[in-house]
């Protein structure tokens, strides 16, 4: 009831991200409820029916990926002073968090399963009433309590995602400290992640099937979203190099600053980059479950990658008022900004299409 309240005094576009994370919910609701038709209309082909449900992990992990940069970057769950003396301590407010996002992907689940009941024809009175049924194995009976329990997968999954975030969440640092002088400890973890996920990439281009090609690019996804505060930190210290500038250092300071920010959210960028690629580069003709998976994924990466570059813009206030109040002019900090993306670009995109090759290579064969 307190998570209800607190959403009628939020920010428009607070309600806006939460109402991206009820979308994103509802579209992996609707993902599981059509491998659960699937497995209804071919019970035959149990394989084939778990191996779309394996699939249904990937926007799964977007869409929890996303309500878990949501929830921290929400203004109710950040501590403030008289909070804990009203019992609003960190606790509390995670779990006030973890609720509303519970609250979100429910109604997401419950507009999932009013659609999939709509297009398979059970609900009438509509447009396009039934306009799937034989996708959705309308001529079967769908098994409720599978249904339900399949629906319950995203609220449950990103309310628990978000509150073991949120409960060890670390002080956010502000671009006024001192940036980290090593890389950050994921590089080597995310270099070998990459290097297990391309094996087993290999090895099942020899035949092991498509349960092998999940396990490969899974592997290889994580490893890239682990080694992407380190590449970040690392595009910070090239603009440092080589006798910068003070716009270079301004930029430099503010990606190894930020890099355990939006490293994460640009290396799951960087996957899903290598991923389309390597899935053009095959030329696989793909269902309509397939295509919204992926722009589900697509989305749920953008919009995460978008948060968190919306909070690294509000730890960097400080820092910016400062330089404006000592007569730098705006231009500066524009010119910094696009240094900033320059150099991420410069060092991202290589790093992109050697995995998107190395990944399409045993896939080719």
């Amino acid at each position: 009831m307190l998570a209800l309240r607190l959403a009628r005094g939020t920010h428009p576009l607070v309600l806006l991200r939460r109402l991206l994370v009820a979308f994103a919910s509802a579209g992996v609701g609707f993902l599981l409820l059509c491998a659960l038709g699937y497995a209804a209309g071919h019970p035959d082909d149990s394989a084939t029916a778990t191996l779309r449900l394996l699939w249904c992990l990937v926007p799964l992990a977007a869409m929890v990926h996303l309500a878990v940069a949501v929830a921290r970057t929400d203004p109710s769950t950040r501590p403030r002073p008289g909070l804990s003396a009203i019992g609003l301590g960190p606790g509390r407010l995670t779990a006030i968090a973890a609720a509303s996002t519970a609250v979100s992907c429910t109604l997401g689940s419950a507009l999932a399963l009013l659609v999939y009941l709509h297009l398979r024809g059970d609900i009438t009175g509509m447009p396009f009433d039934g306009a799937a049924a034989e996708l959705l194995a309308a001529d079967r009976p769908m098994p409720l309590p599978a249904a339900l329990t399949l629906l319950a997968v995203p609220p449950v999954t990103a309310s628990l995602a978000a509150a073991l975030a949120l409960r060890l969440r670390r002080p956010v640092p502000s671009a006024d400290d001192p940036p980290e002088d090593g890389a950050p400890g994921g590089l080597p973890w995310g270099v070998a992640l990459l290097a297990a996920g391309l094996a087993v990439e290999i090895y099942a281009g020899r035949g092991q099937g498509e349960a092998g090609v999940f396990a490969g690019w899974a592997l290889t996804a994580l490893g890239l979203a682990v080694a992407g505060p380190g590449l970040t930190h690392l595009s910070g210290r090239l603009l440092q190099s080589v006798r910068p500038g003070p716009i270079r250092l301004i930029a430099g300071r503010a990606l190894m600053t930020e890099s355990r920010r939006i490293g994460r959210p640009l290396g799951v960028v960087c996957a899903v980059g290598s991923g389309a690629f390597a899935a053009a580069t095959l030329s696989v003709t793909i269902g309509p479950p397939a295509v919204l998976g992926a722009v589900l994924v697509v989305a749920c990466t953008i919009g995460t990658l978008a948060t968190a570059a919306l909070e690294a813009r509000h730890a960097r206030t400080s820092t910016t008022t400062a330089l404006l109040a000592l007569g730098a002019p705006p231009a500066t900090l524009r010119t910094a900004a696009a240094l900033r993306a320059g150099a991420l670009l410069l060092v991202l995109t290589p790093v992109t299409w050697a995995v998107a090759a190395l990944a399409a290579m045993p896939l080719h064969s």
